[in-house]
């Protein structure tokens, strides 16, 4: 799924979510600002847990602004009202946003963050926010530069947004559900025990507090539906020497889910006696170990003197190293996930080159999402479809809605960035397919795109290089063209998105993260080129194990054909076109032929997929026999 890509600028398309006039709103919202003392707000993306996607009823800031994107920031004084977003939604956030707010497209030069807004504002200034919903490290920050100014960061006793929010969607009461030990491949005594064992290296440290989403259902081996997409629920965990306390709504635990908890040494507790819990804790002697991007509410309910703040999260680092298990699920997800989207290709093709069918990007879509509803294991989306024709596909957070989307034609190339969720695993996969005879252009842009690709698939690297290290492997070739290549970590039946390793990140890869593979090309108007495609990092053999056995490379999860009639050789000079004789189209071959043996077996009832995928990955354009 795309991540940051950046564009070479973003386009105007026909709006997937229309604009919501947000005069009553804020009109209502600002009438509140007296009582408060401010005179600005804060509205965050975030929720209580500081998640990147939020349940219906934490959507605050699209509900005072109307901007529906996973990222940005509201800022609203007593006469203005501005949205601080990044490149990925800049021309949604223009769509969206009524003639109430100012867009600041993050990123451009001279642009500021929402940040160095506030702390620039004139002194004097009483700032709003909900201390729920800002990080303890962004909170200190903030407060800390408006003090210098002679101005004050303000925790008003109640959301605001709240206040107004008179129709807020209820919270939601879908079970919480265990996550077998045979796709998780550990149980929770055995994660709570190392924990504990993390706990002990920290000087004076008694206790651990567990406020992400994720990392609290990877913890404890469970899985809910709080979150569209995110298998996650509404939670806190504290882990000591002693005990191990889940704070969640009760009525979403079964019977068996409590049993599953007894079991393995966990007690549960109503979700708001958290507080009363945290106050509690103050007596007690030692301290509590928490990450930096736990909610200032909740740190500031701890002394100062009893947390231990740390820069990152134990446990997100412990659930981004896969077990032998889940790497073994991941392969049998991609298969199914793989399958389905070869059956769905065939369909696709045929409907729109040999029958003239008119599809629609959003019908494209449901039709995938009604494949993949036909595989073992599936629990929905790991997000939503990003099916996008031509001009649309150049923005990289495209989504069509059902009444408002395009027709996929035959003059530009067709992009699909979409993953099933599987209980063995999280899918996350992008291909770039042309219906047509593609363009010069179009053939330089997609060969571009499949050098980065190959060359991070094909990367062989010492312990200790970063994301940030090999990013440029990926980046090489599209710089040339002012383009962007990376990627990102992704769960075992959890969120898309998962750190901390990832490329353009100065995070060490190990064996055993996971990690997403996916450059991009982006032409405002035009078209947009993305590959994607899921890795695992191994060990491997080179050749004399110069340095020992310290050498790391990528195993490839995903099984989707690559298509080759958009690769272009003679773009290439004299050593370019040999390495990529000897090394793309080889490794290419290697992938699709990976692909018709993994697959063909499994489409033996379906003559039309078992059609395309043998035509895509016999030959190249020029009819060569590859195998």
């Amino acid at each position: 799924m795309s991540t940051a890509h950046s564009t070479l600028s973003n386009i105007s398309t026909s709006s997937s979510q229309l604009r919501v006039d947000s005069t009553e709103h804020l009109v209502a919202l600002r009438a509140l600002f007296p009582e408060a003392k401010i005179g600005y707000y804060i509205v965050p993306s975030e929720d209580e847990h500081q998640s990147e996607y939020v349940a219906d009823a934490d959507k605050r800031r699209e509900f005072i602004s109307g901007f529906s994107g996973s990222a940005g920031v509201a800022v609203i004084s007593l006469t203005a009202a501005f949205l601080f977003t990044d490149s990925r939604y800049y021309i949604q956030a223009r769509r969206q946003l009524d003639s109430n707010w100012t867009l600041y497209k993050v990123g451009l030069p001279g642009v500021k963050r929402w940040d160095e807004y506030i702390a620039d504002l004139p002194s004097g200034s009483q700032v709003g926010v909900d201390p729920r919903l800002l990080s303890r490290a962004m909170a200190i920050s903030l407060s800390s530069q408006l003090t210098k100014k002679g101005s004050k960061l303000v925790f008003p006793r109640r959301n605001l947004v709240d206040t107004i929010w008179t129709d807020r969607p209820p919270r939601s009461k879908n079970p919480v559900v265990v996550h077998p030990v045979g796709f998780a491949g550990r149980n929770p005594r055995e994660k709570i025990s190392d924990l504990r064992a993390f706990i002990a290296t920290r000087p004076g440290c008694t206790g651990y507090l567990v406020s992400a989403l994720d990392e609290i259902a990877w913890l404890l081996n469970l899985r809910g539906a709080d979150v569209e997409y995110n298998p996650v629920f509404r939670s806190y965990a504290f882990v000591d020497t002693e005990r191990a306390i889940i704070f969640v709504d009760l009525v979403k635990l079964s019977d068996g889910t409590k049993a599953h908890l007894k079991i393995h040494g966990i007690s549960f507790e109503p979700y708001e006696a958290i507080w009363a819990f945290l106050r509690k804790e103050n007596g007690n002697p030692g301290k509590v170990v928490l990450s930096h991007k736990t909610a200032y509410a909740i740190t500031a309910t701890l002394f100062s003197t009893k947390i231990d703040v740390l820069p990152h999260s134990e446990i997100e680092r412990a659930k981004s190293i896969k077990n032998e298990v889940e790497i073994a699920g991941f392969r049998e997800a991609y298969l199914r996930d793989g399958v389905a989207m070869v059956r769905w290709l065939a369909w696709l093709e045929e409907s729109i080159v040999k029958k003239g069918n008119k599809i629609t990007e959003w019908e494209a879509g449901e039709k995938l999402t009604q494949y993949r509803r036909q595989n073992e294991n599936f629990m929905g989306l790991a997000y939503e479809n990003i099916s996008a024709y031509g001009a649309n596909a150049a923005l990289p957070h495209y989504a069509p809605q059902r009444h408002a989307t395009s027709f996929i034609g035959t003059d530009a190339p067709y992009l699909i960035d979409s993953g099933g969720n599987y209980r063995d695993g999280t899918c996350d996969t992008t291909r770039t397919y042309h219906f047509g005879t593609p363009t010069d252009d179009q053939i330089e842009a997609y060969t571009r795109v499949l050098q980065g690709h190959i060359a991070i698939d094909t990367a062989i690297f010492p312990e200790g290089t970063t994301g940030a290290q090999l990013d440029t492997l990926a980046r090489q070739a599209l710089w040339k063209d002012g383009c962007h290549g990376t990627g990102h970590g992704y769960g075992q039946y959890l969120n898309v998105h998962e750190g901390p390793q990832g490329f353009g990140i100065a995070e060490p890869f190990r064996p055993g993260h996971v990690v997403t593979n996916e450059p991009g090309f982006y032409q405002e108007g035009h078209f947009g080129i993305r590959l994607e495609s899921a890795l695992v990092v191994r060990r491997v053999e080179t050749k004399g194990q110069f340095g020992g056995d310290i050498w790391l490379g990528f195993e490839r999860f995903t099984q989707v054909p690559i298509q080759t009639k958009l690769v272009k050789e003679e773009l290439l000079s004299k050593e370019e076109r040999a390495w990529l004789k000897a090394s793309i189209l080889s490794a290419l071959c290697d992938h699709n032929t990976r692909c018709r043996v993994s697959l063909a077996p499994l489409l033996e009832d379906d003559k039309r997929a078992l059609k395309w995928l043998k035509k895509e990955t016999h030959r190249n354009k020029a009819g060569i026999e590859w195998d």
